[in-house]
């Protein structure tokens, strides 16, 4: 019989934003189905809903992929998903799923995938990120450039042996806009080099991961950016990144807009990213005591 490839399950969130946001559903179908179509990595990628109410599902898996609103899907598996990981199984947390509480933070998310959003201590602004993969890195191995506007958190809580697989410097020339969480230590961090893409090599040599993009679902068709997770995703599964990169191919309008959580409304069409999506006057880069003063008058001038 022959052997099967090493299979990777996404599992994704429902839909809590406006179209073309929090696509968690579009984006893992979207991965996954760039991971099937190429022939250079032997790979079997699969996409769930949610956590699987029979999770013999994810037994054979080489890795699992996360990517959903804060722990809506793993709360359901922590023990499960800890059991996978002491097996050796790989894992990626996308985005909100990066935002554990503290205690699970600590627990798991340290010893799994190397760092997580620290509530207190990491930010969320939406800013325009000129990533740089990390050289000679096997994530690296033909990834573009890569300028996109998301809401790429930053200031993450790290385990001491973190890898900076993607790194970019927030500062207020390239700010969007703050958003509802800042701190000292992400006012502070202006200048400074942070991983958006982060990955941990576990004392057993099993890999885990985390990337805070992956907010506006249209990056997904910016090549550099796709590949570099698409890169990552291999890496955590323990399979060799080929030379060039996973072979990947350009996205079209019409691909970006299947499985949309409001799949066939002409409203909600995503377009493809354009320079004018990461051309703008950049925002005001606020003190913390700024910003919960703006966010007061605004909240005032609401009711």
């Amino acid at each position: 019989m022959a052997e099967k490839n090493p299979k990777v399950v996404f599992l994704h969130g429902k839909r809590s934003h406006a179209s073309g946001d929090h696509e968690f559903k579009a984006g893992s179908h979207l991965l996954a189905k760039h991971l099937n179509k190429q022939d250079s990595v032997p790979i079997e990628a699969v996409v769930h809903p949610g956590w699987p109410k029979d999770e013999s599902i994810l037994d054979d898996a080489a890795a699992v992929i996360i990517y959903a609103d804060g722990t809506s899907v793993i709360r359901s598996g922590w023990e499960k998903m800890d059991q996978l990981v002491q097996k050796g199984v790989g894992v990626l947390f996308m985005h909100y799923a990066v935002h554990p509480g503290i205690n699970e933070g600590e627990k798991y998310f340290i010893p799994w995938i190397g760092g997580y959003f620290r509530n207190g201590f990491s930010v969320n602004p939406f800013w325009r990120a000129d990533i740089k993969p990390l050289e000679g890195h096997a994530t690296a191995r033909g990834v573009g450039e890569i300028k996109a506007v998301d809401e790429f958190y930053f200031n993450i809580k790290y385990h001491e042996k973190m890898i900076p697989l993607g790194s970019a410097i927030p500062n207020p020339r390239n700010l969007h806009h703050i958003n509802n969480l800042w701190t000292k230590a992400g006012y502070e961090a202006k200048g400074k080099s942070q991983a958006l893409l982060w990955g941990h090599v576990r004392p057993d040599g099993s890999r885990g991961a985390g990337f805070t993009g992956g907010h506006h679902h249209r990056n997904w068709a910016i090549d550099g950016y796709r590949k570099l997770i698409l890169n990552a995703i291999v890496w955590v599964a323990g399979a060799k990144v080929p030379e060039g990169g996973v072979p990947t191919y350009a996205v079209t309008e019409d691909e970006l807009n299947e499985n949309l959580d409001d799949y066939g409304s002409k409203t909600s069409r995503v377009k493809l990213p354009t320079k004018a999506d990461i051309t703008f006057s950049p925002g005001s880069w606020m003190t913390p005591q700024e910003h919960a003063e703006f966010r007061a008058n605004r909240n005032r001038k609401k009711k």
